[in-house]
Formats: structure tokens, sequence, C-alpha cells
């Protein structure tokens, strides 16, 4: 089958940074507009704060995909990845008649977390802009997380997300992520042969590292390099599930629907150790010197907190900025101490083997939990109009430090975003097409997959 004329193609110009909410709003519109026969917008649901959720929906078919962008606040390009999605269904037919396919793509379900972000949301793009304009709520406050108890869903975004699973039951869920520093990974509900495949030819050619021991994934099975399986949910205290990064959530959810779930992530800055996967020379030295960094920053943050906490009472929005930062002090000594080779953490449960990979994904985690902590403490701050608690010079040299590991320790170097759209989009392709094979909906013979250079033209920024 043909691909739609060129006049078909979508007149959207090209996203050279990430859109804010009411730019995916504004071009989804658009695209509508151009394309009503094929496209449609509409409102599934509204946001704790009144944002609307908003659902394109491209074609028409009987088989559906669930696209979820913007999951997590800080990590916006999902929903560049959306949009580029839907020019592709509209402006190619093998991705809606030619699969019986409707693609069905939520904007942002955090669209009020999304805003929050628009300090550094539209550029100039560094690591320092980036961290003292970070935001990302509280554990319980992201609308994935499906925590323990008689009311699961206590969140309107999370109830909109488990709506649309049960009304579309996709063959196909893909949760667009993005990691801030790092490599690109997949975690699946279920295997797709072939997808780490995939994954590898297209970042060879977009130039963006596999990450092969992610963080994340630390205890989970691989399917193939950085590929990994989602476990089945399991039961457990907060702290443990945050630790563990194994939750119950909506990735699971519509497995009762017989849904394939593709988590998609996508790096910001990159960083070429998260692909060696050689042995490494002294893991425990690495292990070691990785808590001992942990512990001595989260101290650091500890005290820069109690100084700061009794200027807080008047601070406009300083509960959702307190919300995250008392998460992360919480885990960050528990996670010190779980990758201490030294140091039993309670658990009973010791550390998977490990190659150079795991323990650079571990350098980078310990100082993202920092980082985050120190930007979010440094906006409690800026908030107060002033420095009350003394505490601005120590923040800005915790923020400077994290950055400089980042850049100069760790080589990490941006990615233009049409890049991480591009590799994003033709993971979520490939996915599309191996998960159509799997329920016996693969390619015509002799045509090209979807997820081959034929189908997916490479993006040039």
């Amino acid at each position: 089958m043909n691909r739609r004329p060129a006049s078909w193609r979508c007149a959207l110009p090209p996203l050279l940074r990430y859109p804010t909410a009411d730019e995916l709003e504004a071009r989804a519109a658009a695209l509508v507009a151009r394309h009503p026969r094929h496209a449609r917008l509409r409102r599934v649901g509204t946001s704790r704060a009144g944002s609307p959720l908003l659902l394109l929906s491209v074609g028409h078919g009987d088989r559906h995909v669930l696209v979820v962008a913007g999951p997590h606040a800080n990590e916006p390009v999902g929903g560049a990845t959306a949009l580029r999605l839907a020019e592709r269904a509209v402006a190619d037919p093998r991705l809606t008649e030619g699969a019986d396919a409707t693609w069905n793509l939520l904007l942002c379900v955090d669209p009020d977390g999304l805003r929050r972000n628009e300090g550094w949301l539209t550029g100039p793009y560094t690591l320092g802009r980036y961290a003292r304009n970070f935001f990302r709520p509280g554990f319980l406050e992201q609308p994935e997380w499906l925590p323990d108890g008689p009311d699961r869903a206590t969140l309107p975004e999370t109830r909109t997300l488990l709506a649309l699973q049960d009304e579309l039951r996709p063959f196909l869920q893909c949760s667009l992520h993005g990691v801030d520093v790092g490599g690109g990974f997949v975690e699946l509900t279920h295997d797709l042969p072939g997808l780490a495949q995939r994954i590898a030819h297209t970042a060879a050619r977009l130039g963006i590292p596999r990450e092969l021991g992610a963080y994340d994934t630390l205890y989970w099975p691989d399917l193939g390099p950085a590929v990994y399986r989602i476990p089945p949910p399991r039961r457990g205290d907060l702290t443990a599930a945050i630790t563990e990064a194994a939750v119950d959530s909506t990735w699971c959810h519509p497995r009762r629907h017989g849904t394939v779930t593709a988590v998609v992530e996508a790096p910001m800055w990159a960083v070429a150790g998260v692909a060696d996967a050689s042995p490494p020379a002294d893991r425990d030295g690495v292990l070691r010197a990785v808590s001992r960094t942990l512990r001595h920053d989260t101290r650091r943050l500890h005290r820069v907190l109690a100084r700061l906490r009794p200027h807080l009472a008047d601070v406009p929005e300083a509960a959702h900025l307190l919300a995250p930062i008392d998460d992360y002090l919480l885990v960050c000594p528990r996670l010190a101490d779980a990758w201490d080779p030294d140091t039993d953490d309670g658990t009973g449960r010791s550390l998977p083997p490990m190659n150079t990979s795991h323990l650079v994904a571990l350098r980078l985690a310990g100082r993202r939990l920092s980082l985050r902590t120190a930007g979010l403490l440094h906006q409690l701050v800026t908030r107060t109009g002033g420095d009350p608690a003394g505490v601005l010079a120590e923040l800005d040299r915790l923020v400077d430090e994290g950055c400089a590991d980042y850049r100069d320790g760790c080589a990490a170097h941006w990615i233009p975003v049409g890049r991480q759209v591009e590799y994003q989009t033709r993971v979520v392709l490939a996915a599309f097409e191996l998960a159509g094979r799997r329920v016996g909906a693969g390619s015509r013979s002799g045509e090209p997959g979807l997820g081959s250079e034929a189908a997916v033209p490479m993006h040039r920024d």
C-alpha cells in the first residue's frame, strides 16, 4: 500500500523545542482542521487544576493503539512525539487503514505538572537551567501510579487514563517517558521479539546511546539489549515500591484486555557510558563511591531543608514543591544502603551481576536524586522573595557540582529535541508493527516494515 500523496502531508512546522501544554493543544487542533475526515480531538477528562485532558485520534480502524504522553511532568518529549506520530498516521495509510488501526494519543496526562516546567521547557537547554526550574510532583501525585488502598485511582488524571484503557481495549499501549541524563531503553509487559534489534538500528542511526543497565530495571529480566520485562505487580510499602521501581501501575491495568504495554524512554542528555557492557574494573569501589556521595549530598540537603522549612508558611505552591523533596530525601539513604556492598539494607536481597553500564547508571541516578532535590529547594528559596534562611549559596553549589559531574565527569551532551522525538517515534512504530504481528496482523508480504528506514525516514535537525 502506498503512502498518501504529498498533498495529504501535515503542514505543521518541525519541532525544534519542546511544546508547552497550550502549544500541544494548538498543534493538535491545527492537524484536525487540515484533516477532519481522518483526525479528531476530544476532551476525555480534566486535571486537578482544571486543564483539559485531550485525546487526538487518527484513523477509524477497529484495533486501537493508546499513546500516553507526559506521565512525568519533567519529561516533555512525549508530547512532541505524540504530535509526530499523529502526522505520520495521517500521511501513511499503512498505519491506519492498512492495519485496521486507530491511533489514540493522549497529548499530556499531567498538564498541570508540565506547566510548572515552563521555566526551562522552551530553552535554552542547559543542565543548570533545567535543574533550577525542574518540577515533578510527589510519587503519589503521578498519574501512572496506582497505590495500595481501597480507592487506588485517587487522581482525576489516573481515572481518565484507566477509563480510556477500558474503553479502547488497545492491543498496544505506549507510555512515552524521557531520561534526563543517560540513554534510551524500553520496558515491556510482554515480549516483542525483534524489538531489541530495531532499537539498536535506530539508536545507531540517530546517535542515541542504549542504556544497557538501567537503574529503573536493576532487578528486572532482560528481553534483549536495552529492553526489559516489567514484572507482575506486587504489593509492598511505599518506600519499597519506589526504590525497586516495581509497582502496580496503569502499565499493567490493561493486561485484562490482552494489551502489550511499552514504556519508551528517550534521553535528553546522552552519556555514552550507559552503553558500555564491559566487565567493571572495580565494581565495589564504584558502588562505595556512589553510595558515599549520595549520603553526603543527602545530609547537606537535610540541613538546608531544616533551615528553610520555618520560612515556608506563606510561600505559594510550597506544598507542591515539598512533597517531592520529602519523597527524595526519604528514598536517598535507602538507595545508598541498597547500592553499598558493605551495608545490609534490610531487604535480604543482594545486588545482581553488574557490568560497567549498570555502574554508570547508578552514578547518574544518585546525582539525579540529589540534583532534583537541590533544584526544588532552590525554587522554594526564590519564591520566598529573598534568602531568609541564608541557604541559596549552598544550593547553588549543590546544583553546580551536580551539573559539573554530569558534564565533565560523565561527558553528558545535549541531544537536539528533533532527534529525541525521531528516536522515540521510530521505537513506537517498531513496537506497533511487532505487537500487530503478535495478534496476527503483521505487515503485508513484500512491504517494508513500519519500523524500517524505508517506512520511517530520518528527521534531521
